[in-house]
């Protein structure tokens, strides 16, 4: 067996894992879960979208799978099994390389070690299985951990390192690099200093991604309970500047907030005081105070908001966004300079409340104090309370009880997200409803477009 066999190691892997790794052996394959579940497990994390490999070419995994599908040409089958799908993808090698993204074609093989060989980090190039049973053996092979690159010390040393050369891994894909910086903020690591060196190095390579995948990657990075560590990762690398160099400008602008940190850094602590199950939010405080740079003068920024609102526009049209929630964050971003007065009369909150929109009354609220809180403020510095407190009195509550009551329908996921008519549709309004029903301040149309795509793009062969 190629590979490095480390010798028993307590995986705790569920029982259909184990099922669909038995079905392969018995069918004289050899068999491993591999990538980010297996680390996970490692690190006594939740491990979900488990990943299979093997020297099974696709035709003879779907010949162990009867109504299994053969997903693409990279040698992925897709297997479901108890209401999940799980990935088998074929051992393989990568080739050619030449725009910095996705391999231009692929070779299937029967080792394993040279499949992990082509995988980004340590801690994601390990296997853990057997080969294929004996012929007539009675009992399924003992599964074993295979880690030919030392991710299990990497694991345990809190450790991001590139399999191999970092520069020639980041060459072949560099979303790599924006991958490693969230991991470092997922996990908790140290990036290696030859793998940070590679980054910094090779930087400006991100510009070659495609617009989509920088969204994809961002938003996974802003869903970081804490993004902070990544957010500062992805400015000292360079990689801020390469595929947002709006927000790059921001470092080095001073401004009368917290002692000795300029705008990034305001920046960055309003992104941490969102909550991060508010992706709306999230961007918006990402976002808000984008048009500082350009109007910066003698101290003041006056009009930012209105000029950050117009750059934010651009850049999230630049990443592809869907146009309901381009519209929802400038929108918060245009109006989050408001400034309220105890001396409001009821008339002026319903103006207020007319201005900002009912839909997005508590992520206008929630920005500013996300703004006051990276500005060293408290939370509801300048009334912000008592306005929530005096809107509420307003409002009237709406309950969400079916998909009726969504501010979207399946008209809106077929327009907005590409969808085709069928059952993924109906399977994803049932899904969003759950989502509103345990947090309804979730159902608005931009909030739930974005949720939606999100949990398109988490599903299997995504």
């Amino acid at each position: 067996m190629d590979g490095r066999p480390t010798g028993d190691v307590a995986i705790r892997v569920p029982p259909v894992v184990r099922d669909l790794l038995a079905t392969l052996w018995s069918a004289g394959h050899a068999a491993y879960v591999v990538g980010g579940s297996l680390r996970d497990a490692l690190l006594g994390r939740p491990a979900d979208d488990w990943d299979f490999a093997t020297d099974a070419l696709p035709e003879e995994t779907l010949a162990a799978f009867p109504g299994a599908v053969y997903e693409n040409r990279f040698g992925t089958v897709a297997v479901r099994r108890d209401g999940e799908v799980f990935e088998i993808t074929t051992f393989r090698s990568d080739h050619d390389y030449a725009d910095f993204r996705r391999p231009h074609h692929v070779e299937f093989g029967d080792s394993l070690e040279q499949d992990l060989a082509r995988r980004d980090f340590t801690v994601n190039a390990m296997a853990w299985g057997a080969p294929a049973a004996a012929e007539g053996a009675v009992a399924p092979p003992e599964p074993r951990l295979v880690d030919p690159f030392d991710g299990r010390a990497d694991v345990a040393a809190g450790r991001l390192r590139a399999v191999g050369d970092p520069v020639k891994r980041f060459e072949e894909d560099a979303l790599r690099m924006i991958r490693a910086v969230r991991l470092a903020a997922v996990l908790d690591f140290e990036i290696e200093p030859a793998t940070l060196a590679a980054i910094e190095a090779r930087a400006g390579l991100s510009r070659h991604l495609s617009a989509e995948r920088i969204a994809t990657e961002l938003g996974k990075l802003l869903g970081v309970p804490d993004p902070t560590r990544g957010l500062r990762l992805l400015a000292d690398t360079g990689l801020l500047a390469a595929i947002a160099p709006e927000l790059a400008a921001q470092r080095g602008v001073v401004q009368n907030k917290v002692p000795g940190e300029d705008l990034w850094d305001h920046t960055v602590r309003s992104v941490a005081a969102t909550p991060a199950n508010r992706p709306i939010l999230r961007l918006a405080a990402l976002l808000h105070d984008l048009g500082k740079p350009a109007t910066a003068a003698d101290g003041h920024f006056y009009g930012h908001e209105r000029v950050g609102a117009e750059h934010a526009a651009r850049f999230l049209e630049r990443l592809h966004y869907p146009r309901a929630v381009i519209d929802r964050v400038t929108a918060l971003v245009r109006h989050h300079m408001f400034a309220y007065e105890r001396s409001w009369s009821d008339a002026a909150v319903r103006r207020f409340i007319g201005k900002v929109g009912r839909d997005a009354l508590d992520e206008q609220l929630a920005l500013r104090e996300a703004d006051n809180i990276g500005s060293g403020l408290e939370p509801d510095a300048a009334g912000l309370a008592e306005l929530r407190r005096r809107i509420e009195t307003e409002l009237d509550s709406d309950l969400v009880l079916d998909r009726r009551n969504l501010a979207i329908d399946g008209g809106d996921l077929i327009t907005e997200l590409g969808l085709p008519p069928g059952p993924t549709v109906g399977r994803l309004l049932e899904e969003l409803l759950e989502r509103v029903i345990q947090d309804p301040t979730l159902n608005d149309r931009p909030t739930l477009l974005l949720l939606g795509r999100s949990l398109l793009e988490s599903e299997p062969g995504a």
